[in-house]
């Protein structure tokens, strides 16, 4: 679910690239917000007591990255305690806020700042209000550090790699309500792993994926198959030998079209993935896991590190 916050933490160039590179973060945009006049210019707020601070918007996928989450990133990069100064900027532009627009979330805000003062003696400066006024800042501010690499920014190039490779662990498998699963997959995934249907063979995804790599459940991202497991078996669907831990699967007795089959689930997913049946390489234990294409996603071994799964790598055998 898109759901928005808007974030002031100094200098608004830093703080947007900072958390443009967050995995599940949108969209980015700098303003201006919760101040005395509409419209200001950058001129106004920095020299004319407009009241407004330099913020940063964001837009974030609920389901990839929680709000509690995402204020531990952004207390990374603040001085919760400083009072209108942020690196070297002063001012009351450049104070600390949390500005919300969703009601529910003002809890989860207050609850992470409870937290946050455990660690300090002084107590934290952060404004937390609802969103009163937001303007959009000019255009030549808008990804400022894109535009110019060597500009000005307080935030170390450490944090940066910090938040490209930040991953919220909570929402990392977490099933999805059939509202979410509709808005984010195709309507033949949202078939095969939600009603059970069965795609065409020799004409889906991955049955003639060989490259290194790792297959995850398209519903939660959660780890299924690795690449070394998948074999050719003929019947034009992704075959395999084994998940990559037995207990990330679930069976049951399908009994549909007249026949007894073995079903396969992920379990944290609840989603149709395919049937098992005993006709598989002798060798690699006579199982032949026979999986929709449609109920995966394919993370190439070069991608995995990037996609969160650089654990993985190590099953690798190639």
């Amino acid at each position: 679910m898109r759901k928005e916050i808007y974030l002031a933490g100094g200098c608004f160039w830093g703080t947007e690239k900072y958390l443009e590179d967050v995995k599940g973060i949108l969209e980015t945009e700098v303003g201006y917000a919760n101040g005395n006049t509409e419209k200001p210019s950058y001129e106004e707020v920095c020299h004319k007591n407009t009241g407004h601070a330099e913020t940063v918007r964001v837009v974030y996928d609920d389901s990839v990255i929680g709000l509690m989450f995402l204020l531990e990133l952004y207390y990374d990069v603040i001085n919760p305690v400083s009072v209108n100064r942020q690196g070297n900027d002063v001012g009351s532009q450049y104070r600390t806020g949390i500005y919300y627009t969703d009601d529910g979330d003002e809890s989860i805000i207050r609850e992470s700042i409870d937290i946050l003062q455990l660690k300090y003696a002084e107590k934290i400066a952060i404004e937390v209000k609802r969103l009163d006024n937001y303007y959009r800042a000019e255009e030549y501010h808008q990804k400022y550090l894109d535009k110019n690499p060597h500009g000005y920014c307080h935030i170390g190039a450490d944090k940066f790699e910090k938040a490209k490779n930040a991953v919220d662990v909570s929402r990392r498998y977490v099933k999805r309500s059939e509202e979410e699963l509709k808005e984010s997959l195709t309507e033949l995934q949202f078939e095969v792993t939600q009603n059970s249907a069965t795609e065409r063979p020799f004409h889906n995804e991955y049955f003639d994926e060989f490259r290194e790599g790792i297959y995850v459940d398209i519903t939660t991202g959660e780890p299924l198959f690795l690449s070394d497991d998948k074999f050719e078996s003929g019947c034009g669907w992704p075959s395999f030998s084994k998940p990559i831990d037995a207990a990330l699967i679930t069976d049951a007795v399908d009994t549909s079209f007249g026949r007894v089959r073995t079903e396969v689930r992920s379990r944290t997913g609840d989603a149709h993935l395919g049937h098992v049946f005993e006709d598989g390489p002798a060798d690699r234990g006579g199982l032949r896991y026979c999986i929709n294409s449609a109920s995966l996603k394919f993370i190439p071994k070069e991608r995995m590190e990037q996609e969160g799964y650089g654990k993985y790598l190590r099953l690798l055998k190639k």
